[in-house]
């Protein structure tokens, strides 16, 4: 007997994800179908993929990017679009499952749209959990969709969960790598440059991400995120430094027994775990080696120099909006510090100062309500950037 291959979109095709996950489909051509491939901009490397796997359709969210798109494609059969609305018409195409890997608040129309179509969406995309977690969660449970977190963490506490009830769980912790500047004081944190906060030890990723390891913001988006995923309350949560980032997530049992999933700083490992579920597909990342390793070691997170996760925490408690509203801060102060406008510590106070500031109401039950709040943040945020320039 042969198998039907799997129908695949990848929405995010040209990032860091996205690339890797047609890496892992490349070895196995035969096993997938790919229906759609989006990228921001990126004529070039989108065309290039999706002529080498044979796409269907190929979208770009820039419109002004479209003619360029099209010409790349002209003569392939490969349809072209563009757009917002193109993005969401993409999900129409269903797939069997879809890798939701946009970056930011760009990502939440297409991922919504695919969760909506009630099928196995891959979510890379942790924007979509922190700014409409409840939305996202209610549109999953309506429609009976497979959502399987590719975030490394998320996607191990994912398999440690395989071992015991959810009702069973006494601790979830997310392991953290630090980042660049994990023993750096306060003071030299203020001289750090874009160039060297987006030079993580560990981890081949994004500028956008790379910043959000060097604050720690992303553990802090992560344990909103897991929050929403794994419903067991957030006294139940806590975050460890691990260097080594060889752990990357344990469950503790009510019995005690701890489970943790291991293995190298690849992030093909994760998206093969979801790309392969409920089986299991070979990958060509290398095998942990645990005495060429040595030791593995941990620490307790320092809030004081890393106050995104002290924000992050907050931002549960307090419910509503508020962590939209982080999320739209920090996209914000990010974009100004890789832009040179602001320093590295001035990340954290923007964030910080937009929450203060802003009304944090009532939880969003909608899209539109989400991009609401989401352009209000981002405004107040853009203001505080432009005060700290003069």
């Amino acid at each position: 007997m042969t198998t039907a291959p799997r129908s695949v979109s990848i929405f995010g095709a040209t990032g860091s994800v996205g690339q890797s996950t047609l890496d892992l489909i490349g070895r196995d051509p035969d096993a997938f179908e790919i229906f759609a491939l989006t990228a921001g901009c990126d004529v070039a490397k989108l065309a290039t993929a999706a002529i080498e796997h044979r796409a269907r359709l190929a979208v770009v969210a820039d419109e002004r990017c479209y003619a360029d798109l099209k010409a790349a494609l002209s003569g392939t059969g490969i349809e072209a679009a563009a757009g917002a609305g193109a993005l969401v018409d993409a999900t129409d195409m269903g797939a069997d499952w879809t890798m939701a890997s946009i970056v930011g608040c760009a990502g939440l129309a297409p991922t919504f749209a695919a969760i909506r179509k009630g099928r196995t969406v891959a979510l890379a995309n942790k924007e979509a959990l922190v700014s409409a977690g409840a939305v996202m969660m209610s549109a999953v449970a309506q429609s009976g969709a497979t959502l399987l977190p590719v975030d490394s963490e998320h996607n191990a506490i994912f398999q440690c969960l395989a071992s015991g009830d959810i009702d069973a769980v006494a601790r979830i912790t997310l392991t953290a790598s630090g980042g660049p500047f994990r023993t750096f004081s306060r003071e030299e944190m203020a001289l750090v440059t874009p160039a060297q906060a987006v030079k993580h030890p560990n981890w081949s990723m994004g500028r956008k991400i790379s910043i959000d390891s060097a604050t720690m913001m992303n553990k802090g988006l992560e344990l909103i995120e897991a929050y929403h995923l794994f419903p067991v309350g957030l006294d139940r949560f806590s975050i460890l430094v691990h260097p080594q980032s060889v752990i990357h997530s344990m469950v503790e049992y009510r019995d005690r027994s701890t489970i943790a999933q291991l293995g190298s700083p690849d992030m093909r490992i994760p998206i093969a775990s979801a790309l392969a579920w409920p089986a299991r597909m070979e990958t060509p990342c290398k095998a942990l080696d645990l005495a060429t390793i040595g030791r593995l070691d941990f620490e307790a997170p320092d809030e004081q120099r890393f106050p995104a996760l002290r924000l992050a925490r907050e931002a549960i408690e307090a419910g509503g909006s508020a962590p939209a509203i982080l999320n739209a801060a920090n996209e914000v102060a990010v974009a100004a510090f890789l832009d040179g406008r602001i320093g590295f510590l001035d990340i954290g106070r923007i964030v910080e100062d937009v929450l203060a500031r802003s009304n944090q109401g009532p939880l969003a039950t909608s899209i539109d309500e989400i991009w609401t709040i989401d352009l209000s943040a981002r405004q107040l945020a853009e203001r505080l950037a432009a005060e700290l320039i003069n």
